[in-house]
């Protein structure tokens, strides 16, 4: 018992508090001098007229930092056709665009404690009230926290990579929610699986 202890239950154990560390999600809030700094650097990357107006949006969002982790929704509308500034040389196909963004902020994302816990296809509809906008998909990020968020802003600026999501994208809405009932209980789902990792291990070696 104790080897296995030992050689198998001390290093996942070392395994799963590395993970809690990097999941994070109770810091502290941003200051306001930290807030500030970190919106010039985010227009430094974008100066657009687009930048401008998104650094607004960032500003809000900042507003209302506790310091914790939150989930960022995302409904999005696709435009008929994908549309790229001069210069960049793809297809049309918006959806192919946004495979693009997708497959783009993975590892920016995974870099800042955040992870994409949900994506879902409209398939059809039931109660449509007057004056509803009809989206194509709803996306769930969880965030480490505001100011995690601002970090990944950071990266997607620097490499282009908003490029492809306005690209792809006709009309959408976000905003953060904090989860009253949830299923993704990722700090249980992980200790669960280094726990049966182990005792599949501990059952090898006896």
């Amino acid at each position: 018992m104790l080897p296995s202890l030992i050689t198998i239950g001390l290093p996942l154990a070392a395994l799963y508090i590395v993970f809690l560390i990097w999941y994070g999600g109770n810091g502290k809030p941003m200051t306001a001098d930290e807030i500030n700094a970190g919106l010039r650097e985010l227009l430094a990357t974008d100066n657009s007229e687009h930048g401008k107006a998104a650094v607004e949006d960032v500003r809000q969002l900042l507003a209302s930092d506790d310091g914790k982790e939150f989930i960022m929704q995302n409904l999005v509308r696709y435009r008929p056709k994908a549309l790229y500034p001069p210069g960049y040389q793809y297809s049309d196909d918006p959806r192919e665009a946004d495979k693009r963004y997708g497959k783009s902020i993975v590892w920016p994302l995974l870099r800042n404690g955040n992870l994409l816990l949900f994506i879902a296809r409209r398939s059809g509809n039931f109660f449509v009230p007057v004056g509803a906008d009809n989206w194509h998909y709803v996306a769930m990020v969880r965030y480490r926290s505001r100011r995690d968020f601002l970090k990944f802003a950071f990266d997607a600026n620097r490499a282009d990579k908003f490029v492809h999501k306005w690209a792809a994208i006709e009309k959408t809405h976000v905003f953060p929610v904090k989860p009253i009932v949830s299923l993704f209980a990722v700090r249980t789902l992980i200790g669960l699986l280094l726990f049966s990792l182990g005792s599949i291990l501990a059952a090898f070696l006896t």
